[in-house]
């Protein structure tokens, strides 16, 4: 994939660690300019990205990140919204906190962030928004059933925002990748020995394969294709990109 993304300039939230340090590692080598941001971890040193502190629950914060990141770039032709929380849920235990904390975390940064790039790309002729949905927002999950809803939520919001800037030549999507991820090693601590029987489900429900997929292996191409001038014309989409796990639209 070298070369397939020579000259564009992408943002990369939540790029320390997960889908978003893959993302890093796999956009820059296909060879973007790449600005990311990350919160409290440490970013990994990788050759010519711009790493900006920042948290995305702020709206101000978000703002001026954003547009020091279109400054440093050159302008702004893609934000991968990779910034997120995964935590356990179960109906009839959750709590006040519980449901601010990915609110604000998956939910509210998504909108920040996107309104963030949308300023700044509506005025340099359009550019492309990519959020990250999930299987479990799809199909419900009695364990994480907070961070399904907000997910479900980035969805709508996903197919809201690509109606409304179209027009100004702003395309959104949002991605569900079934990959392993830090919040894939939450979820098995929390099941504990039951994790046994999660890899057991994923044997019958992934069809490729029957695991959770790699980060850069598998979820990078179509990556590099989302954040491409190839995927022009898809706007508003969810896109599974899980093995089978789950199979839109069937």
């Amino acid at each position: 994939m070298a070369g397939t993304l020579e000259g564009r300039r992408i943002l990369v939230t939540g790029g320390a660690t997960g889908i978003g340090a893959a993302a890093v590692d796999v956009l820059t080598g296909a060879g973007a300019r790449v600005a990311a941001t990350y919160h409290r971890t440490a970013p990994p040193d990788v050759a010519g990205v711009t790493w900006m502190q920042c948290d995305v629950r702020d709206a101000a914060t978000v703002d001026r990140t954003v547009r020091a990141a279109a400054d440093k770039l050159g302008g702004l032709d893609v934000l991968l919204n990779a910034a997120g929380l995964w935590q356990p849920g179960i109906p009839g235990q959750i709590t006040d906190d519980e449901i601010d904390l990915l609110l604000d975390t998956n939910v509210k940064a998504t909108i920040f962030t996107n309104q963030a790039a949308y300023s700044v790309m509506r005025a340099d002729g359009g550019g492309r928004i990519i959020n990250f949905g999930s299987a479990e927002a799809v199909m419900g999950s009695p364990i994480s059933a907070v961070y399904a809803a907000t997910k479900g939520a980035v969805a709508a919001w996903t197919r809201s925002a690509a109606r409304t800037w179209a027009g100004e030549n702003v395309t959104v999507i949002a991605l569900a990748p079934a990959v392993q991820t830090p919040g894939a090693d939450r979820l098995r601590e929390f099941l504990g020995p039951a994790a046994e029987l999660l890899d057991e489900q994923m044997k019958s429900s992934i069809p490729l394969g029957g695991t959770l997929g790699d980060p850069a292996r598998d979820l990078g191409p179509a990556l590099v294709f989302f954040c491409s001038e190839g995927s022009h014309f898809m706007t508003g989409q969810l896109v599974a990109v899980d093995g089978g796990l789950v199979m839109l639209g069937a």
